[in-house]
């Protein structure tokens, strides 16, 4: 097998990036990001001091003065910039993500992808949504109108597991709405933000202050910190929704703008008349793409009592001859935890699993990826005998792992996905029945549904549509996230 040439072996020493510098400040304060393949060291990175934390405000301040000056056109032009930056940088930033986060290089090459649609779709969002309404003799000699205005300067909470796709479901929208921000990245992979930084800061050379870094670490007060300021109007985040909705919480008592997005817990069901061949495929891209740590993601496989065995047995045989290790190799179709901590939390969701009775099918803690021994490595793992009434029918694993549970019929599925939960984020039908699809559609309470898919995926011109505890805030992420960043003025005028 051939193994990619990875960008760099090590990436330095990452520091803050703010009024358009990279800005060291010697600090003693630092964490390593480590390739979750390999358990070494890419990066050393500082963390962002107190004072870095309030020049980077004051940045953002500042460079929103000017920045919502700047012509509509001329701000379409940066996005044209920034999107031809990431498509002549595509396979650089695509192993980057490869070495900080853990995934495949298919998946990582499928990430930027999605970081540029969004990115022609904020384009797409200037050119439409942007503009505003105008009533002439609204009445006899009043003429009315309604404008959107850029809010201000926003922070930009980013998780681990799409540190970069995160990015991209908030910041080109802000930038073209004529708001500035301030990223904030997760701990587990701060060479990912670091490298679409870097690629914008040389290509596209945005003016000072409009799209400013922060490392935190682990030191969460400091983001707490940016959002108290009276200068920051709002807050974008994906992450879980522990976190979330604290978050949520504390942008209410400030009066804050928001769009959170959280934990889910999603499903595919398998019916009676579903393709078994399809449903397989399905079913594996959804419990084990991304090493299972995605947000649209599944656990749980609901399939009918008629099609149960033979599912159980194709979807074992293709489960335990999937590729497992470095993603560098094209051939890998399976990589690494993102963390060893990551991967601990899997290992006791499946070891509570089995205490709970469920009946290990597959067990992925056994795998050794020859070569890679530290990595953070978990095979496929499969369940059955789950019932709903089990705690890891309910909470999500984020982790390779497939609960087979038994079901009757399509109401009995809807019953479960509706009702064993307080997360909506998606779920999935296999099936040949368009009056059962459109059912599953009508009656399920989740925001992104899939037919005939294991991952109801939207493109980047539609929002994330989740709900329940995956979601608090007053707009969604990526196309919807112009309601967050923009504010309605309407004029009333006579002149006659």
């Amino acid at each position: 097998m051939a193994l990619l040439e990875e960008v760099k072996a090590h990436y330095g020493r990452i520091t803050s990036f703010i009024d358009g510098r990279w800005q060291g400040s010697g600090s003693n304060s630092t964490f390593m990001d480590k390739n979750p393949a390999k358990d070494e060291e890419i990066a050393q990175v500082e963390i962002s001091s107190l004072e870095e934390i309030e020049a980077a405000i004051d940045s953002a301040w500042k460079a929103f003065q000017h920045w919502r000056e700047v012509p509509f056109r001329d701000r379409a032009d940066y996005l044209s910039r920034m999107r031809a930056a990431l498509q002549k940088r595509h396979e650089e930033l695509s192993r980057i993500l490869v070495q900080d986060h853990g995934r495949t290089i298919g998946e990582a090459r499928g990430t930027v992808q999605r970081c540029i649609e969004n990115i022609e779709s904020a384009l797409s969002a200037m050119y439409s949504l942007y503009k505003g309404e105008h009533v002439m003799q609204l009445a006899r000699g009043i003429d009315c109108y309604m404008i959107w205005e850029p809010v201000g300067p926003f922070l930009i909470l980013t998780p681990g597991n799409i540190p970069m796709h995160a990015w991209s479901s908030f910041v080109p929208y802000a930038l073209g709405c004529g708001c500035t921000v301030i990223v904030s990245p997760s701990w587990q992979n701060p060479v990912a933000s670091y490298a679409i930084f870097k690629v914008i800061e040389e290509e596209v050379a945005l003016p000072e202050g409009v799209m400013n870094l922060v490392n935190v670490g682990e030191q969460y007060h400091l983001n707490q910190r940016i959002l108290e300021d009276p200068k920051i109007q709002g807050v974008g985040f994906i992450g879980s929704s522990k976190v979330g909705k604290e978050l949520f919480e504390l942008a209410g008592r400030l009066g804050k703008r928001s769009s959170i997005n959280g934990n889910g817990k999603n499903h595919i069901v398998i019916l009676e008349d579903a393709d078994l061949k399809n449903a397989v495929e399905y079913a594996l891209r959804g419990c084990f793409g991304m090493t299972g740590q995605r947000c649209l993601g599944s656990d749980n496989v609901l399939v009918v009592d008629s099609v149960y065995e033979n599912f159980k047995a194709m979807v074992l045989n293709s489960a335990k001859a999937l590729k497992v290790g470095y993603g560098l190799y094209e051939e890998t179709q399976m990589g690494p935890l993102t963390t060893r901590a990551g991967k601990e939390k899997v290992m006791n969701f499946i070891e509570k699993g089995v205490q709970e009775g469920a009946k290990l099918l597959l067990d992925g803690r056994t795998i050794s990826v020859e070569g890679f021994e530290k990595g953070y490595f978990l095979g496929p793992t499969i369940f059955e005998d789950v019932t709903k009434d089990m705690w890891i029918s309910k909470e999500e694993s984020f982790g390779p792992v497939m609960n087979l549970i038994r079901i009757k019929d399509l109401s009995e599925a809807i019953s479960i996905i509706n009702g064993n939960t307080n997360y909506g984020h998606s779920a999935c039908i296999v099936t040949s029945s368009g009056k059962n699809a459109r059912r599953f559609v009508y009656e399920c309470n989740v925001g992104n549904i899939g037919i005939n898919a294991g991952i109801p995926q939207p493109y980047a011109f539609y929002p994330l549509g989740s709900k329940r505890e995956s979601f608090w805030g007053m707009a969604k992420s990526r196309i919807d996230s112009v309601r967050l960043f923009l504010d309605q003025k309407t004029v009333t005028e006579r002149w006659v």
